[in-house]
């Protein structure tokens, strides 16, 4: 066996190459949330390349629907975990925000650069209503997946009132909690299963956990606003359950209702922009840390970017690695599966009470009433791709 050593390293390199290629093309092409990115990851990693198994390819994106973070860039990254493991893994996390990131990045830079030139914002008019159809559209579809029984659909409600009453930050990780809690408490319905002692490696969540506390630790101390920027996203991205819909409440609770770093029409400008951009929804956050730094030049948009990026992707990197090695044997316990119904009724909640707060001043111009009600037919009822509605806002709003 020893003169075919040689030529075993050579080979995985190759494959591991293509296999980026792979993640580039699907970074640069895919448009819309995590059910549309798990299609088109099926479609080429199973159908056409055969780096895994469909079986395979669902159970990891069944792990980053249980994981706080966004969904579909921690199914891509536990793919590529499972093909070369962590080195591999955190180049493809890499290569899959990228276009995604750059974009939203000079999309706020460029916000900017025309509020500051008094430039007309006028073409963007339509993109804010357009914001809000996309969000109560995504509310619909996570709450009929999720609403199963009458404790869900308490659950829902009770964490859209207190969203909508109570608009700190603070509350929203409360609501979540409370959530799981309360259906943890009914894990008698759920199946049993044969159950193996927990072999846990610790290593990923210390580091998650040391990142989490040093950041909130430096951003007391120092006051600095890259550190606190940090520190505000990879708090969210540590919370957040259910991908870049239920994210929106929490980014704008904290960064338009409380901390004011952006403008009401600057977050929902932004969040129909992200529509338009390839790749995770969580881009959205680059948007916003380049705004929230506005005042430091380009230079100091740049950095509010990276920090903000990084932020909101690490914590769900860090918590992928650390229960993929162990969650075959995690998921046979009923707690934590019957948890994760009121995680996702609660979560629900949350988007809903954000469609409420951001549709509500809306209500007495009627032209924004009837873009958002004409965004709403076309999602439900036609195959249009959001992408190409957002482009259509903007084209229509240059020309009237």
């Amino acid at each position: 066996m020893r003169p075919t050593l040689p030529y075993i390293q050579p080979v995985r390199k190759i494959r591991y190459v293509i296999f980026l290629k792979d993640v580039l093309i699907l970074a640069l092409t895919t448009f819309g949330g995590p059910q549309v990115h798990l299609a088109m990851l099926y479609d080429r990693f199973v159908v056409k390349r055969r780096y895994l198994t469909e079986g395979e390819l669902m159970e990891l994106n069944a792990l980053g629907q249980v994981l706080p973070g966004p969904t579909s860039t921690q199914t891509i990254t536990a793919v590529g975990f499972k093909i070369g493991g962590p080195n591999l893994a955190y180049i493809t996390l890499l290569i899959w925000i990228l276009p995604g990131v750059s974009l939203m990045t000079a999309a706020g830079i460029g916000m900017y650069y025309l509020e500051q030139r008094n430039l007309s914002l006028n073409f963007a008019r339509f993109i804010q209503p357009m914001a809000v159809g996309f969000l109560i559209v995504a509310g619909y579809r996570i709450g009929q997946k999720v609403i199963k029984n009458k404790v869900s659909l308490a659950l829902a409600l009770t964490a859209t009132m207190v969203a909508y009453v109570f608009r700190s930050p603070v509350m929203t990780p409360i609501v979540i909690v409370l959530g799981g809690l309360t259906t943890a408490l009914t894990y008698e319905k759920q199946e049993r299963m044969d159950k193996k002692p927990l072999r846990v490696q610790w290593a990923n969540f210390f580091l998650w956990l040391g990142v989490f506390l040093a950041a909130a630790g430096l951003g007391a101390i120092t006051q600095s606003l890259p550190v606190r920027l940090f520190e505000n996203f990879y708090r969210n991205g540590s919370l957040v359950f259910g991908g870049g819909q239920v994210l929106t409440p929490m980014l704008y609770n904290e960064f338009v209702a409380f901390k004011h770093y952006l403008s009401r029409e600057e977050f929902l400008s932004g969040l129909g922009l992200v529509q338009a951009v390839p790749g995770p929804v969580f881009s959205f956050a680059s948007y916003i840390g380049a705004l929230s730094m506005r005042h430091d030049g380009v230079s100091g948009q740049l950095w509010g970017s990276f920090v903000s990026t990084a932020g909101i992707f690490l914590p769900g990197t860090f918590l992928i690695f650390f229960v993929y090695r162990f969650w075959e044997q995690l998921k046979r316990y009923r707690v934590v599966r019957a948890s994760l119904d009121g995680v996702n009724a609660a979560s629900t909640g949350l988007t809903a009470a954000a469609a409420i707060i951001l549709f509500q001043p809306m209500l007495p111009h009627w032209p924004s009433v009837v873009v958002v009600l004409i965004t709403i037919g076309l999602l439900l009822y036609t195959r249009t791709p959001p992408y190409l509605l957002i482009l259509g806002g903007l084209l229509v709003g240059f020309l009237l």
